[in-house]
C-alpha cells in the first residue's frame, strides 16, 4: 500500500491523500459503501460502478464467513471474483458484529464464541482463525480482531477489553507472518484502536496501535450510542497521535454532518449502512437536509428527487412517484432511495476533498453543516 498526503487544510487537521492499493487508487477523504454479505443491498454492481463510483467497498467477515462460507468463496478466487467487483474491498474482522451479539457470545481471552444469528450454531472466532478467513475472503485491507465496547461501558471493563485486543492484535500480526496469501495481488492490514469513551484509555490505545508500525490505522468503538461530543472528542486525542502519513479509518461512522466533522478532525475513511438502510425506510439526506419521503407533503411534488442532480435517480424521479412507490410498497422505491443516498455520501466526501484542496474546507463545513442540521 501507498499513501500519499496531497493537502492539509490550513485551519484543522482536514486532509486529502491517495491509497493506493492492488485493485487501484482511493482518493481521501473517503466514504465506503458497506457490502455486508457480498452485495450493497438492492444496488446493482454496474449502478455501484457506473454511477455511485466508489472506489472501495466493505464486507464483513463475520456475515461471509456463514454465508456463502470461505469454501465458496476460496472456489470462487475470493470476493472480487464472486461478487465481479473489481476495485478495492476491505473487510471489518467481524469485532463490531460479536459486539452486537451480546446475547449469544461469550468473549475469553482465546477468542470469542457465538452463535449463529441464522440456524443458532456455535462458531468459534480467534485472531488466528480471522486472519485465516479474511486472507480466503481475499479484501485489499483486513482489520484486526478487536473486541468492541459498548456504550455506556465500565472503565475497568473498558481497560481489559482494550487490554485483550492489544493482544489479539499480537497474535493477528504473527499469524500474518506466517499465513501465505491466497490470491495475486497484496492485502494491507490495519490494526484497530479501542478504549471507549475514556481519554486516558483512548490515548494509551493509540500510543500503542502507533507503535505497531501497520500501514494503516483504525479508530473503533465509537458511534454505538455515545453523544457526538464525545465521538468527536476521542477522535481528537486519536488523530493527534496516529501517524499522519498513514491513512486513518473512523469505523462505522455515521451521519453526513458526523463525517464532515470527523474529516476536520483527521479522518481519512468512513463506512456505515445509514445510507443504504435509511433509503430502504424512506429517508433520503440532501445538501440541505433530510427528506422522509413517505410524508404526505410530498403527495403532490413532482420536483425532482434532489434537484443537484447527484445520480441519475435524483433528476429522472420525482419526489411524488417515489414516495407513491413507498406507499405501495414496490422495492423499486427502496432502489431509487438506495441509489440517491449512497450517490450523497459519494458526492460529500469528494466535495469535502475539493475544499480541502482548495484551501477553503472549514468555512464550507460550516455552512454545510448548518444546511444538512434540517428536517425538509
Amino acid at each position: 500500500m501507498e499513501f500519499k498526503l496531497e493537502a492539509k487544510d490550513t485551519n484543522g487537521g482536514a486532509r486529502a491523500g491517495s491509497i493506493t492499493l492492488d485493485h487501484g487508487t482511493i482518493e481521501t477523504p473517503i466514504f465506503m459503501p458497506v457490502g455486508t454479505v457480498g452485495t450493497v443491498k438492492g444496488v446493482h454492481q454496474k449502478e455501484l460502478r457506473d454511477e455511485i463510483n466508489p472506489d472501495i467497498i466493505l464486507g464483513n467477515t463475520y456475515h461471509l464467513y456463514l454465508r456463502p462460507q470461505t469454501a465458496i468463496l476460496e472456489k470462487a478466487g475470493g470476493l472480487h471474483k464472486f461478487m465481479n467487483w473489481n476495485r478495492n474491498i476491505l473487510t471489518d474482522s467481524g469485532g463490531y458484529q460479536v459486539y452486537s451479539l451480546s446475547e449469544n457470545r461469550k468473549i475469553k481471552e482465546e477468542g470469542v464464541k457465538f452463535k449463529s444469528h441464522i440456524d443458532g450454531s456455535y462458531h468459534v472466532f480467534t485472531p488466528e482463525n480471522v486472519m485465516e478467513i479474511q486472507r480466503t475472503i481475499g479484501a485489499d485491507i483486513i482489520m484486526a480482531f478487536d473486541e468492541c465496547t459498548p456504550y455506556p461501558c465500565d472503565y475497568n471493563y473498558a481497560k481489559r477489553s482494550m487490554h485483550m485486543t492489544h493482544r489479539w492484535l499480537e497474535r493477528c500480526i504473527n499469524h500474518l507472518e506466517k499465513t501465505p496469501l491466497k490470491f495475486d495481488y497484496n492485502q494491507t492490514f490495519f490494526p484497530i484502536v479501542q478504549g471507549s469513551t475514556y481519554k486516558d484509555l483512548r490515548k494509551q490505545s493509540a500510543e500503542y496501535i502507533a507503535s505497531v508500525g501497520a500501514e494503516g490505522n483504525a479508530i473503533g468503538g465509537l458511534s454505538v450510542g455515545e453523544p457526538a461530543e464525545e465521538m468527536y472528542e476521542m477522535t481528537d486525542i486519536v488523530t493527534a497521535i496516529l501517524p499522519e502519513d498513514k491513512p486513518r479509518y473512523l469505523m462505522g461512522v455515521g451521519t453526513p454532518i458526523n463525517i464532515l466533522e470527523n474529516i476536520a478532525l483527521g479522518i481519512d475513511m468512513f463506512d456505515c449502512v445509514m445510507p443504504t438502510r435509511n433509503g430502504r425506510n424512506g429517508m433520503l439526506f440532501t445538501a440541505h437536509g433530510t427528506i422522509n419521503i413517505k410524508n404526505k407533503k410530498w403527495e403532490a411534488d413532482f420536483s425532482a428527487i434532489d434537484e443537484m442532480g447527484i445520480t441519475w435517480v435524483d433528476t429522472e424521479y420525482s419526489k411524488a412517484y417515489l414516495r407513491h412507490l413507498f406507499t405501495v410498497n414496490e422495492m423499486l422505491g427502496r432502489q431509487i432511495a438506495t441509489i440517491h443516498n449512497l450517490g450523497f455520501y459519494l458526492w460529500l466526501v469528494r466535495e469535502a476533498r475539493k475544499h480541502i484542496l482548495a484551501g477553503d474546507f472549514t468555512s464550507w463545513k460550516t455552512i454545510m453543516v448548518k444546511q444538512m442540521d434540517k428536517r425538509l
